[in-house]
Order: C-alpha cells, then sequence, then structure tokens
C-alpha cells in the first residue's frame, strides 16, 4: 500500500484521490490557524512556488486535536491560509490525524515513518512530555505541523517534527525532485 492508495476529502467536501498525484513528491502536513508554529505556512508556501514546477505538491491537511488551535470550519480555514499567508498549495478538509477516529491516510503515514521525536525537539518535547506523556515513544502525531515526505511513487520518504522548518527541509524535498 502507497500513499496513492488513499482518498481524502477536499476543504468543499468533495472527494479527491491521492493517485492523482502519482509522479510527484508529495510533503503532508498537519497545519493549524492559532498555533505558535502558523508562521510555517510562510516557508511552506515558498517551498510551493519554488519547487512546484518542478512536481513538488503541498499537502495541508487541518486538525485540531492539539490545543483546540484549528477550531475554524473548512470554509474559515481556507478564509485564513488565503488571507493571511496567500496559500496556494492545497489545504484539504479538516481531519484527525491520532485516535480512533484518525483518518487512514494518518494511521498509513504514522505507520510507515514513526518519528524519532525526543528532547532535540526543545521547547515541544518539553511541552510534550508534561501535558502528553503517554505521546512520547509512540508513533503519535505530537503537534501541529508535523510533515511527512512522500516520493513519486507514492511511498514514504520520511517523516520530519514540528520543530523542523520547511527551510530546513528544502534539500531533502530537492533529492527527491531530482
Amino acid at each position: 500500500m502507497t500513499v496513492h492508495d488513499f482518498t481524502v476529502d477536499a476543504a468543499d467536501g468533495t472527494s479527491r484521490s491521492l493517485g492523482d498525484y502519482a509522479g510527484q513528491t508529495l510533503l503532508i502536513v498537519n497545519v493549524a490557524s492559532k498555533c505558535g508554529l502558523t508562521p510555517q505556512y510562510e516557508g511552506l508556501e515558498s517551498l510551493y512556488r519554488d519547487l512546484h514546477g518542478r512536481g513538488l505538491e503541498i499537502l495541508g491537511f487541518p486538525c485540531n486535536q492539539f490545543g483546540g488551535q484549528e477550531p475554524g470550519t473548512d470554509a474559515e480555514i481556507q478564509e485564513f491560509c488565503a488571507t493571511k499567508f496567500d496559500v496556494t498549495f492545497p489545504v484539504l478538509g479538516k481531519i484527525e490525524v491520532n485516535g480512533p477516529d484518525a483518518a487512514p491516510l494518518y494511521t498509513h503515514l504514522r505507520s510507515e515513518a514513526p518519528g524519532d521525536f525526543g528532547p532535540d525537539a526543545g521547547f515541544l518535547y518539553e511541552h510534550i512530555k508534561k501535558t502528553r506523556p503517554e505521546a512520547i515513544g509512540t508513533d503519535e502525531i505530537k503537534w501541529n505541523f508535523t510533515k511527512f515526505l512522500v516520493d513519486p511513487d507514492g511511498k514514504v520518504v520520511r517523516r520530519y517534527e514540528p520543530t523542523v522548518t520547511p527551510e530546513e527541509i528544502r534539500k531533502d524535498l530537492e533529492a527527491t525532485l531530482a
């Protein structure tokens, strides 16, 4: 099974097959509008504008599971992304990424790249250790702006924890596009 085998909901309620992205490098990110990491939208959009023509597609999935930091409706989220960050990459329908109602895509992403979240995540590690200690050492998504790099064949290449900025992964993206 690959990422291309999944169907997701778009923000307008229609379904979108991720098979439509076969042959493209994907960066899949759980996003939020009211998070301290929300400015990462700028870096994601910069990557998208620079690398989209070479085959990069970024897919944002709003999620409200972390501190209630994505409380809006799909329409409100679209408006926020367009007006605050001039986002042009697809921001899809709001989902859950952990727990019994996790989107099947995210269950797959987590199992393929469980992550290595630890003290090197700095302030976020300390926050998770205090607020969600049961998540440490699991494949759970720890917070907003966890990123997954997926190759053109739909295979998960790598997981980047939230504190890794879009700029820090540019080299990996470019290598996957080459």
